[in-house]
């Protein structure tokens, strides 16, 4: 029997097997999307991670050529060059749907396309690991930019995907089954009730027969 009360009417039957085929429907829907972001969300964790190796190793390479370029250059020629930059750099965001979630996307844009832009000072009084650590922070800023994106992408697919398994688990172990024993509760009182009409019927009837008969013995007395 289910969990709460039913009506045991036709109309209710009716109204319970409509829901029946409306739930295994959406089960089914809700756990091919549950399939898909899962793989969507393990594509991104193995892209996340190899972009994650590479941009702690090109911050770790730019650390490194500036720790060099400090102990070659005195502080104040060091705080001086990197005083005013020339470089000016807009980030875009927009987003795009997947499984009908909405991931961001990063687009950077740099004011000038002029490579040598990234360096704000005159190469005559500083050192060349100073290029290089510029350099090196410029070419893994896209990277950077990218690893931020599906960070955010995987924290949002896996609140969805936690979101729809307990929907799935919702119809599953509860709607479904609730449903199919409101149905089974309201046929066997159907059933009961039709028996319960027939045996009456049948009584009725029987009644009805044992009257006429005593009927037409009276009349041929």
């Amino acid at each position: 029997m289910a969990s709460t009360v039913v009506n045991p009417t036709r109309m209710e039957l009716t109204r319970l097997k409509k829901k029946l085929v409306t739930a295994t429907r959406g089960h089914k829907l809700l756990k091919d999307k549950r399939d898909e972001l899962m793989r969507q969300f393990l594509d991104m964790v193995k892209e996340n991670m190899a972009l994650r190796e590479k941009v702690e190793a090109g911050i770790k390479a730019a650390n490194t050529n500036f720790v060099i370029a400090k102990a070659g250059m005195s502080e104040q020629t060091l705080h001086t060059a990197l005083m005013a930059p020339k470089q000016e750099v807009k980030l875009e965001l927009s987003d795009r749907n997947v499984m009908s979630v909405d991931i961001p996307v990063f687009e950077c844009k740099t004011k000038s396309a002029d490579e040598n832009d990234i360096y704000s000072y005159g190469f005559a009084f500083t050192s060349g690991d100073l290029d290089d650590a510029v350099k090196s922070l410029s070419d893994i800023l896209p990277d950077m930019l990218k690893l931020a994106e599906i960070e955010k992408s995987c924290q949002l697919l896996s609140a969805e995907i936690e979101k729809t398994r307990r929907r799935v688990n919702a119809l599953e172990h509860v709607i479904i089954p609730d449903t199919k024993a409101g149905i089974k509760y309201i046929s066997m009182k159907l059933d009961e009730n039709e028996r319960s009409t027939q045996v009456r019927l049948m009584k009725v009837k029987d009644m009805m027969l044992e009257e006429a008969h005593h009927y037409k013995e009276n009349q041929f007395k």
